[in-house]
């Protein structure tokens, strides 16, 4: 039966090699059967750009813990996984590249730089993948998508082209966010504000008619230049009398006019404000209602324009201080202040963005957010926790309408071609047009779509839409997407809008949100605080299963959580500890070892170790039916350490050296109790569950689809967990009164077990003798021995004679000790039940317990005072 494990457990010499197993095995791939229910976990596609980080470390174990239990749960799990091109992320990156070969985009041409972006998607679009195998993730990789896939591609075309014709897109010029530095547009949602400090300039712009002037406030005063008008509030008397006047610009000398609208806050500064429709979204609002003319003056990098020689060329900061300096010469500025305001900038580098009159392609949001949002509210779909359903409606109530064109060659060209003869536009799936007024060849749109307009359809198009696919049919909708709170807006709130409108029904059912992975400070992980730590560089010095153990130990969903090395440390001492067992019970097994089943004839331990076992089973999938995976974990943990390798395996070795019948039951719970704590533990440690089980069990099956360990009401022995629990605290408190003492386990001595209970206890007389250190065990319900140390329980006094190994006085200031614990108890549990708010509010079955726990702290007082009255008598 049994194969022999190895002295040490060395992942690096495992984990390749089980991971080929399971792939050669196609354990990871699920196939519509409905014989089965399906469960689907969709991967949020990292970046083909990407580097596995801290993040996607947690992200993916999270998921893979949820995969692998309902794998071995009956379920045809299916864990689907892909990356995503990244247009801004990737299309930076090939550019970084060329620059340093002296070459730019225009230089190669639109077609040149697409062969180049393949060829680094060939290059390095896998190299997270083999990163996320590395961490020991079973997705089915004979699914693996990428966002610009033939099908995926299939599906973005195919939703543009429905929206298109629903009247849900359109385009025009509107106000959109612009990064200088990705020389792109971005949505709100990829806007990023953070406080920077700034300044009020305080301006004077004549009137025209030389009758005085107006004073305004600006934060960016190199906008001036694009001043179309300056604005007052009609109800505002200060100003009746110029509102339809004309001003004349500083600095450019143009005439601009002064409007009136109800836009400008009255209490707001002077109550003048200067109108720049082309660089502020409100301005641009203005504008559109008083017909006024929009005027650019910065070029797609954030550099002046040629109309204005003085400053052309010059990037917006620099021209911001000549602008300013220029003001004050000609009299213009009247004073400056400090001012702290929230800025704008972009999500992927940072840059601060430029408000833009640009024409871009829109999706109208108003009507598609309605299902998504009700989709939410009526319980639908669940955030857990459930306090980010506040994110999400919040964004969502407030959402407007999403810029889905980028100025970009990398990413799904926009379907829509132009006529330059005709002025005609089409929208179509194939990949040229001939217009259908005039015949002639027409132009694509040369934007590409926002990366998240393809990854919005993930759920979805992953499964085969728009075709109708068996796996769609199965397993769409999917049960659970696992990701941070980071892109709620970004991703969650686009896929639950995308499922709702093309799927008519919602893309998932439950949205598990994690927390960041913080460094041993709590600060965020970043490149320029250099405080990233690579998680490959971990599993190569502690193996997957040790990083995987402490990111889901204490991980509460939505919560940050700190990155500690020490706590790696002691998840592969963990591994190392049941390693460690696994030998411990092979070799002590027979070679011809069988134990299909419990064996009938068990002892008290036996049963005790099997009911505590079954409890777990039943919290354990109950946690993790609740994404509770840290609690189940920490469960896991203490059974396994605790119950199972500190305690039975102790209780097992004298009836292991007894031999005969006694010795094979033993054997037959080890492995029994092993084989169902590895499956248990398999999910959050797969790589060395797996490698002990296919040592232990050596019969070709692999753990990681056998049955996961559900209760049974067959192995539930409360009465003997009971009787093995009083057993248990017993030698725990000798153990502890010995150690008060200074007493070695090797100095043996007689235990007098004074008890009402003898029944209980003369089950545990081996081992009193074994693990509390007796000479001899003697059970009475009355102890006449004198000059004893006392150690008290709730259903026992034990006693050992002094003699040579005791102080009398130490022993009372012991006891004494335990009395004033005792007696702190009692005061807690009193105050509480004589609380009459508490008792009003409280369910019955609190208030019993709490009794039951008052009623035993009592006793333990009384057998406390009894030793101490024993003892100072004895003086």
């Amino acid at each position: 039966m049994k194969k022999e494990l190895s002295k040490l457990y060395e992942p690096n010499k495992v984990e390749d090699k089980i991971y080929k197993y399971w792939l050669d095995g196609g354990f990871f791939h699920a196939e519509p059967d409905s014989k089965k229910e399906p469960y689907c976990i969709v991967i949020p596609p990292p970046n083909i750009t990407g580097q596995l980080h801290m993040g996607h470390a947690l992200d993916e174990t999270l998921q893979d813990i949820l995969i692998r239990w309902k794998r071995m749960s009956g379920y045809a799990a299916e864990w689907i996984p892909g990356t995503d091109h990244a247009s801004i992320a990737t299309e930076a990156k090939i550019v970084e590249a060329m620059r340093k070969e002296g070459l730019t985009k225009d230089d190669i041409g639109r077609d040149g730089f697409l062969e180049r972006a393949w060829d680094w998607k060939k290059k390095y679009g896998g190299r997270i993948v083999e990163q996320l195998k590395k961490l020991g993730s079973s997705c089915d990789w004979d699914r693996e998508r990428f966002t610009m896939d033939e099908g995926c591609s299939k599906a973005v075309k195919e939703v543009f082209i429905n929206y298109y014709n629903k009247g849900l897109i359109y385009r025009g010029e509107r106000i959109i966010n612009w990064c200088p530095h990705c020389r792109t547009s971005i949505s709100n949602a990829e806007v990023e504000y953070e406080d920077q400090a700034g300044h009020f300039w305080h301006l004077k712009y004549p009137l025209t008619d030389g009758s005085g002037y107006v004073e305004l406030a600006t934060t960016r005063p190199e906008t001036l230049l694009g001043d179309t008008a300056v604005a007052v509030n009609p109800k505002d008397e200060r100003y009746k009398d110029i509102v339809g006047k004309t001003l004349t610009l500083p600095l450019v000398g143009r005439e601009i006019p002064v409007v009136a609208d109800s836009y400008v806050d009255m209490e707001f500064g002077t109550g003048v404000v200067k109108i720049t429709p082309a660089h502020d979204p409100n301005d641009f609002e203005v504008g559109k209602r008083h017909n006024l003319p929009v005027i650019n003056v910065l070029t797609e990098d954030a550099k002046i324009v040629d109309d204005y020689p003085e400053y052309a060329g010059m990037d917006r900061y620099e021209a911001r201080k000549k602008i300013v300096e220029d003001l004050e010469k000609g009299g213009f500025l009247a004073y400056v202040e400090d001012h702290e305001h929230n800025v704008g900038t972009c999500y992927r580098c940072g840059t601060t963005v430029e408000p833009r009159v640009s024409l871009q392609w829109f999706v109208k949001m108003d009507e598609l957010a309605k299902p998504a949002i009700k989709a939410v509210e009526d319980g639908s779909i669940k955030f857990v926790p459930e306090r980010f359903e506040k994110n999400y409606l919040n964004w969502m109530n407030d959402i407007r309408d999403w810029c889905i064109s980028r100025q970009l060659w990398w990413g799904h060209q926009i379907p829509a071609f132009y006529c330059d003869d005709c002025g005609e536009t089409v929208v179509t799936k194939e990949d040229h047009a001939c217009c259908p007024k005039c015949g002639k060849e027409m132009r694509q749109d040369p934007d590409t779509l926002d990366t998240w307009f393809s990854s919005a359809l993930w759920p979805f198009s992953t499964l085969g839409w728009p075709d109708k696919t068996e796996e769609l049919e199965y397993f769409y909708p999917t049960n659970t997407l696992v990701t941070g709170y980071d892109i709620i807006p970004f991703w969650v709130s686009r896929m639950i809008v995308a499922g709702m409108e093309n799927m008519k029904q919602k893309p998932f059912d439950t949205v598990l949100i994690h927390g960041l992975v913080r460094d041993s400070q709590g600060r965020k992980m970043s490149k320029s605080l250099g405080n990233g730590i690579d998680p490959l560089v971990i599993i190569d010095q502690y193996g997957a299963d040790a990083l995987r153990f402490m990111l889901a130990t204490g991980n509460a969903p939505g919560n940050d959580m700190r990155f500690i090395e020490d706590k790696v440390k002691s998840s592969r001492n963990f591994a190392n500890k049941i390693w460690n067992a696994a030998r411990f019970i092979m070799m002590n097994l027979p070679d011809d070892f069988k134990a299909d089943k419990l064996p009938e004839n068990l002892n008290v331990e036996d049963k005790w170790v099997i009911s505590k076992f079954n409890t777990l089973a039943k919290e354990v999938n109950d946690n993790l039916d609740k994404f509770e995976l840290g609690v189940a974990v920490s469960k896991l943990y203490d059974f396994i350490w605790d119950i199972y390798c500190d305690w039975y395996i102790e209780l097992t070795k004298p009836r292991i050296a007894a031999g005969g019948e006694t010795e094979a039951t033993a054997q037959a719970v080890l492995v029994w109790v092993m084989k169902g704590m590895l499956k248990m533990l398999h999910p959050f440690m797969p790589y060395i569950t797996e490698e002990i089980w296919q040592a232990l069990v050596n019969d070709g099956t692999a753990i990681m689809v056998q049955d996961y360990p559900v209760y049974d009401e067959k192995l539930e022995f409360a009465d003997e967990e009971a009787t093995f629990e009083k057993i248990i605290a017993g030698i725990k408190s000798i153990r502890n009164c010995r150690g008060e003492m200074n007493v070695p386990p090797s100095v043996k001595a007689k235990l007098y077990i004074e008890t009402a209970q003898p029944e209980v206890f003369s089950q545990g007389v081996m081992f009193f003798e074994r693990l509390a250190s007796a000479s001899e065990v003697i059970i009475t319900d009355k102890c006449e021995e004198k000059d004893c140390a006392a150690a008290v329980t709730d259903s026992a006094r034990f006693f050992i004679p002094l003699a040579d190994i005791i102080d009398v006085d130490k022993e009372l200031a012991r006891l004494d000790k335990d009395r004033k614990n005792a007696q702190k108890d009692i005061d807690f549990l009193s105050k509480k039940l004589s609380n009459q708010g508490f008792l009003a509010k409280a369910p019955e079955q609190l208030i019993e317990a709490e009794k039951a726990k008052l009623a035993k702290a009592e006793e333990k007082m009384s057998k406390i005072m009894e030793s101490i009255s024993a003892l100072e008598a004895r003086k």
